[in-house]
């Protein structure tokens, strides 16, 4: 049977974190696979293996296989697992992936199992596309902290005065940045810079920008219909054989995207309080309460934070793809291993 998980909130609630309740044996599923999580894979048959931060990638004869685990990234840094986490992420990027084709190709072949995407081997940009709509985020790098601290200059974008926490911008930016190394943090930038010292020529970095603003206005107009606001995301690509661009590694998932439930948002906004949120803004703004933005060690993330976080994350598949989520409990690795028959 599906699983039916569902937050118990008053309507007063803000969504901040803590808040949540999940109830009867979901609580159970999701407690259960805690000790059951995909935090990293060693699979040599598959070919040369490149750890991310949350994908494990294995590149072989031009075809590349992503398994994706149930590791969470906050601040770029890995700092939990959360259950079933790489199903949705794989599952829900595979919907965007079919969904979007006749705006953008992109590298999928077949999702052999359901943390697992085989895919088309390509040269990735060394350039993230981030799309915003919002005047928000927590990160010491968002655009909201750094209007906070009167810089009205954002990556190459004038920003006016008097603009409020969370609300929309005057129109959609792109604020590229660069693509680090796992353990290392991604950097700010602007076009112009990444033009002037020969990270990307013009016309390449030109035609990127157009193909991701497609994909994000089909991503806001999608979500608004699903009751949803899509309100940034980042978009990866890559060149394939052809020197085609072709979009890749994942697309308008909890993980690369912002989403806040419409129902309340403009109520939220009026009190000045967070929008209700279906991503991994919840583990952040636990995080930050505690110190924590990613500098040294994390704290330990208890439970029932995972927990939650992880009915968020399946919360936002559901409304997103209009499906109910089918869960796989059984232990992950195994189960790869059967599909991808090693």
């Amino acid at each position: 049977m599906p699983l039916r998980i569902r937050g118990l909130r008053s309507s007063e609630d803000s969504g901040a974190p803590g808040d949540g309740e999940i109830v009867g044996t979901d609580l159970t599923l999701l407690r259960d696979q805690c000790e059951r999580t995909l935090e990293r894979t060693d699979l040599p048959a598959l070919g040369r293996r490149e750890e991310g931060k949350v994908r494990d990638n294995y590149v072989s004869d031009k075809r590349r296989f992503i398994i994706v685990t149930d590791r969470l990234s906050c601040f770029d840094v890995v700092v939990t697992t959360l259950p079933f986490k790489g199903q949705v992420l794989n599952e829900m990027a595979c919907f965007w992936f079919e969904k979007t084709r006749d705006l953008a190709a992109n590298h999928l072949i077949d999702t052999p199992d359901p943390n697992v995407s085989l895919v088309r081997e390509c040269r990735p940009l060394p350039v993230e596309f981030v799309h915003r709509a919002h005047l928000t985020g927590s990160s010491p790098t968002s655009i909201w902290t750094a209007y906070e601290r009167g810089e009205r200059v954002y990556c190459g974008h004038s920003l006016p005065e008097g603009l409020h926490k969370h609300e929309a911008l005057p129109e959609p930016l792109l604020t590229p940045t660069t693509k680090a190394p796992i353990g290392e943090h991604d950097q700010l930038t602007s076009r112009e810079a990444l033009i002037e010292n020969g990270t990307i020529e013009a016309d390449l970095y030109d035609e990127a920008a157009a193909l991701t603003g497609r994909l994000f206005a089909e991503g806001r107009r999608w979500a608004e219909g699903r009751g949803l606001v899509l309100v940034d995301t980042k978009y990866e690509l890559g060149l394939d054989e052809e020197d085609r661009l072709i979009v890749i590694d994942e697309i308008h998932t909890p993980d690369s995207s912002r989403y806040w439930v419409r129902d309340g948002f403009e109520r939220a906004l009026s009190r000045g309080q967070d929008p209700e949120a279906l991503d991994k803004e919840y583990v952040r703004g636990w995080l930050i309460e505690r110190g924590y933005s990613g500098r040294g060690s994390p704290p330990e993330i208890p439970i029932d934070v995972r927990c939650e976080a992880a009915r968020r994350y399946i919360e936002a598949y559901e409304r997103v793809t209009g499906r109910a989520f089918i869960p796989h409990p059984e232990p992950v690795l195994p189960r790869i291993r059967r599909n991808l028959e090693l």
